[in-house]
């Protein structure tokens, strides 16, 4: 477990639709949205589980986000990417939890430590949190992310199942 992961949106509503938010607590010991992502989720209203996962879990913190420095800004992500990778960088962030794959190599060139949502499911599983995470991953899926067939299967081989 890492002290801070600085998560994105996707992850989040990923992992509220399918009632897993709690996994993230295996991820990181603080987990922080940056403000611009509360913002994203928090328009998308009160009957969303996202929404309700933001205001219910005191443990995920809302914080502002800084200037986005330039070497983020040439990467031309969407706000919530961004701010997530400059928290990191000025919080020096032991992880980023993030699905968008340009934020994810931006990340990397950054180097900062990138996790996905399907990530935080293997490592659940890995630490036993879950029996297995072929359902769970299934359920994200039902709820609309996306994994192509052979990433699924890869995934579950490290696994195990």
């Amino acid at each position: 477990m890492v002290d801070i992961a600085i998560i994105n949106a996707s992850p989040l509503i990923f992992l509220s639709r399918g009632g897993h938010i709690d996994l993230l607590l295996q991820v990181a010991r603080r987990i922080i949205i940056p403000r611009p992502v509360a913002t994203e989720i928090l328009a998308r209203g009160v009957s969303d589980p996202t929404f309700q996962a933001i205001k219910h879990y005191s443990w995920l913190e809302n914080v502002d986000s800084p200037d986005i420095p330039e070497g983020i800004k040439i990467w031309n992500l969407g706000s919530g990417e961004s701010s997530v990778l400059a928290l990191a960088l000025k919080e020096k962030a032991s992880e980023i939890v993030m699905d968008d794959l340009a934020g994810r190599r931006c990340a990397m060139t950054l180097n900062i430590p990138v996790r996905g949502t399907l990530g935080v499911v293997l490592m659940a599983k890995q630490k036993g949190i879950i029996a297995q995470a072929k359902p769970v991953i299934e359920e994200l899926v039902r709820g609309g992310m996306y994994l192509s067939r052979h990433v699924l299967e890869e995934a579950l081989k490290l696994v195990g199942e």
